[in-house]
């Protein structure tokens, strides 16, 4: 690609050298943390399950959710093959939406999440505490009722909010973070300069060669596209899924919802979960063998 001098960006950009050189200091940083991130991998696998059920047998509606029973069940079995897991039922943490910066500049949209910046009043639990989580752990299973034909609305504000992660920089002007004038020449910039060769020289897939695994339960054949969804937007983030990484508990149409738990949580579904279970961890060894880096995207766009 062609290298640009100072003084081709600052007449390209429209910049003056401050400005030029705050952009490069970010680029720098990214570079920084992708081989932080990649050179702090743990001996022990650490395998995250995002419960996305409102449903609490503490709360209205009285009975443990399916689909967050079946994903102890998986976590059960991924400990007991040696990993350390952790369960985040969403509906127990302040998750605010996403304010959709993206979609107007790729730079206008940060990590950690200017929304809501971290370890302030405006501040929420993904950014204070689950963006954390989520960078650590090698698997992340998410476990989603089928809520009119689709996941939750607890997970899909978490997969939401989650964009931040997925290439995001720090702010060109921390101060001012929203400077959509600025965000743009900062977009520009990374277009002009990012090296397909140097991970973190543009935008940084935080996801990348995580394994994910995905469990669905309903009443309908809502499931497939539940899981189809969230297959297709996890993926996009660069999460990788195994053979057989996903599965769907289902009850039947014909029986009364209050006949549907001994049919979702019966022997063949936990059965299911073990062999899910399994398949991440094969994965998720395999996946260990390289770093998220050798996963190829275009680090100019995202």
């Amino acid at each position: 690609m062609k290298k640009y001098t100072d003084k081709e960006l600052l007449d390209a950009l429209g910049i003056n050298q401050k400005i030029l050189d705050r952009f490069k200091e970010i680029q720098k940083e990214t570079i920084e943390e992708v081989k932080q991130r990649e050179g702090s991998k743990g001996k022990k696998i650490k395998i995250l399950g995002i419960s996305g059920s409102a449903r609490d047998e503490n709360d209205t509606a009285q009975e443990k959710s399916n689909s967050e029973t079946l994903l102890e069940k998986c976590l059960e079995r991924c400990k007991e093959l040696g990993a350390e897991t952790e369960i985040i039922p969403l509906r127990k943490y302040n998750i605010k939406y996403c304010r959709a910066c993206y979609s107007t500049v790729n730079t206008q949209c940060h990590f950690y999440c200017s929304c809501y910046p971290k370890n302030t009043e405006r501040g929420d639990d993904m950014t204070n505490i689950l963006y954390d989580k989520v960078l650590s752990a090698d698997a992340i299973i998410f476990a989603t009722p089928v809520n009119n034909f689709k996941i939750s609305a607890l997970l899909a504000d978490f997969i939401d909010r989650c964009i931040s992660l997925d290439g995001s920089l720090s702010p060109a002007n921390p101060e001012v973070p929203k400077d959509k004038e600025l965000n743009i020449k900062h977009m520009k910039f990374i277009e002009l300069t990012a090296d397909d060769n140097i991970p973190g020289s543009g935008f940084y897939r935080r996801f990348s060669g995580k394994v994910a695994g995905i469990i669905a339960t309903g009443h309908e054949e809502g499931a497939a596209m539940a899981i189809s969804s969230l297959f297709m937007g996890l993926n996009h983030f660069g999460m990788m899924f195994p053979p057989f990484s996903n599965m769907y508990a289902m009850s039947s149409v014909c029986l009364s919802l209050y006949q549907d738990k001994p049919v979702v949580l019966s022997d063949c579904h936990q059965k299911e979960t073990q062999i899910l279970a399994e398949n991440i961890i094969t994965a998720t060894n395999l996946a260990r063998s390289v770093k998220g880096s050798d996963w190829k995207n275009e680090y100019n766009a995202n």
